[in-house]
């Protein structure tokens, strides 16, 4: 089933790359973003076509501005993380955030310090929900 403008799957590496160009950037036409591109040199048609596909599934808008389309993003920096990790956590976690958890712990990627800092965080709402009593 093809996919529709409004889905909720994260981006691609290169829709990324170029979502990164216009969050940091700003509305930019096809050779701004050509030229801010860091890590690859891509061709004018191919940054073009990814804008269009971009715009195809609503994650950037476009207006017609002295013969050249100008680019925004329609999608947030925070949602596109939000839909990468929920995209991540149902692939590879069936949905568990606990499965990603133990994951970066037995890789470790999260030091001792890294967790207390979590384990800080998750007890904060807790001792607020106890001074209300």
């Amino acid at each position: 089933m093809p996919r529709t403008k409004s889905d909720g799957r994260a981006l691609t590496p290169l829709e990324l790359e170029i979502m990164s160009v216009l969050w940091e950037a700003g509305p930019a036409n096809v050779q701004a973003v050509q030229e801010r591109l860091k890590s690859r040199s891509l061709a004018y048609t191919t940054v073009q076509t990814m804008l269009n596909v971009l715009h195809r599934k609503g994650k950037v808008n476009r207006e017609l501005l002295d013969r050249a389309y100008i680019y925004r993003p329609v999608l947030s920096r925070q949602r596109a993380v939000k839909q990468a990790l929920n995209d991540l956590l149902e692939r590879f976690f069936a949905g568990s955030a606990d499965g990603l958890v133990l994951n970066l712990i037995q890789s470790h990627r999260l030091t001792p310090e890294k967790l207390a800092e979590l384990q800080k965080l998750v007890e904060r709402p807790r001792e607020e929900d106890h001074g209300n009593d």
